[in-house]
């Protein structure tokens, strides 16, 4: 007599992650960041950080009442939203503004596009890109944690290096977190205890990350901005946001391509993206608008670089 088999759809392989399961250990992942930057920057930090969740969480709950939707607020998506954008504001932004970019972040870049998963490009970048053309002065107005004087960026610095401007913190400062910056990119350290811990509850992989600071380390080094000799590369990681970037935001779900192939590719032209605003761009950062603009390119890199199909030798 023949077996019998039971023929069903995909998908055939199923695990037990869900999505506030994933929520919940990236928000794990950036707890060392959020108490850094508390502890550096104070009461400003933690008052962007509560206000950006709530707002973020409340802009949810109220679109999905409006569009009489479901309920997603309980998935926590809005959540780590609200934490990233935070993140990349920095602490002395006034609180009003936080709402605005809150709002825009989530309805906006989020909502309108169906939900999570059907966003084009990464809400906290998105929003971080809207705060940064409506309120330029407020966006780029930073503060020292160590007196809690107005101070530039240590990438600020580095375009006055070039021309002769201020001494650039050191390495161990911006390793530890102790330099200008918005709220949660400061401490590599504490950016790396997530990167580390993401890696560990398999939430990520290496490839983005891995690729887009090495590519920034490398043309970090050729470029050699500033008087840092070998270590050019190195400080490049260190400061700024492309540490923040390439672990938590690059490694998006919804808008990175969907093979190691593609995450590479991806993350190579971003790093190098970044590194030429760096250089030669009118602002000091680059991340930002490196992710943003290879985001755009996902649906083409997933397109030409595609997985074989399983048991035969065809790419599909």
């Amino acid at each position: 007599m023949a077996e019998m088999y039971t023929v069903s759809s995909s998908p055939h392989i199923r695990d037990n992650s869900s999505v506030r399961g994933i929520m919940r250990d990236v928000i794990i992942a950036l707890l060392p960041a959020t108490l850094v930057g508390i502890y550096f920057f104070k009461l400003q930090a933690a008052l962007v950080i509560l206000t950006a969740v709530i707002s973020c969480v409340a802009s949810e709950v109220v679109w999905c009442k409006l569009s009489k939707t479901q309920n997603t607020a309980s998935d926590l998506s809005a959540v780590v939203t609200g934490l990233l954008l935070a993140f990349n504001v920095p602490p002395s932004l006034p609180l009003w503004m936080v709402v605005i970019g809150s709002v825009f972040t989530v309805i906006v870049v989020k909502c309108l596009f169906g939900g999570i998963g059907q966003n084009i490009v990464n809400p906290a970048l998105a929003g971080r890109a809207f705060l940064l053309a409506s309120y330029p002065v407020a966006m780029t107005t930073w503060t020292n944690p160590v007196d809690g004087t107005a101070g530039a960026t240590p990438l600020a610095i580095l375009k006055g290096v070039e021309a002769g401007g201020q001494q650039l913190p050191s390495l161990t400062q911006a390793f530890i977190g102790q330099v200008g910056g918005c709220v949660g990119e400061t401490s590599a350290i504490a950016l790396l205890i997530g990167f580390a811990y993401l890696l560990y509850r398999r939430v990520i992989t290496w490839h983005i990350p891995v690729f887009y600071l090495g590519t920034i380390a490398v043309l970090g080094t050729i470029f050699g901005r500033g008087d840092l000799g070998a270590m050019a590369g190195i400080y490049e990681i260190m400061v700024g946001g492309v540490m923040l970037g390439g672990i938590f935001m690059a490694t998006d779900y919804t808008t990175s391509p969907m093979t190691k192939k593609g995450q590479i590719i991806f993350a190579v032209i971003a790093g190098a993206l970044a590194m030429i605003i760096r250089k030669w761009g009118g602002y000091p950062e680059g991340c930002s608008y490196s992710i943003l603009i290879m985001n755009l390119f996902v649906p083409l890199i997933d397109k030409y670089v595609r997985p074989r199909v399983f048991g035969t030798g065809e790419v599909k």
